[in-house]
């Protein structure tokens, strides 16, 4: 099931770091990043954010976590994490497919790093197209995409 996640009561917010600390650390690894600023995102971050955050849960637990940020041109897909432990079981695409489904837009916007392959295919696949490529001052090679809708 997904829903919003009420990210400024602290019990949730530690739950959705929790999840991304997992999870990054794994995209780390796939990056071969020796600093990854994802990683470093402390638990106020989570609580002041002005973004919203959806959460999909299993098993009584939060197995993965979509973060958006919104304006009138375009959604943005600020991040988008799942628990290893639900890796390969659809979770991520069912996020995003909510996300679709959920916000009125005719633009929608992701990044990730390069060599997170499982990611790139994934937004691949939901219909996203590259359209830059650029090295962060960490060394990351990231890769945005975009995926218009014509309504």
């Amino acid at each position: 099931m997904i829903e919003r996640l009420q990210h400024k009561e602290l019990e949730i917010a530690k739950k959705i770091r929790a999840v991304f600390q997992v999870s990054y650390k794994i995209e780390a690894k796939l990056l071969n990043a020796t600093y990854f600023p994802p990683l470093k995102r402390p638990l106020e971050d989570f609580i002041e954010s002005t973004t919203a955050f959806y959460g999909y849960s299993k098993n009584g637990g939060l197995a993965g976590v979509i973060e958006i940020d919104r304006n009138n041109r375009y959604t943005l897909i600020r991040s988008l994490v799942v628990n290893p432990t639900f890796f390969r079981q659809g979770i991520a695409g069912k996020l995003i497919t909510f996300v679709f489904d959920t916000f009125d837009s005719n633009l929608f916007v992701v990044e990730t790093g390069l060599a997170n392959g499982p990611a790139t295919k994934l937004y691949e696949k939901c219909g996203f197209t590259e359209v830059k490529q650029w090295d962060t001052e960490h060394g990351i090679r990231k890769i945005k995409f975009e995926k218009k809708l014509h309504n």
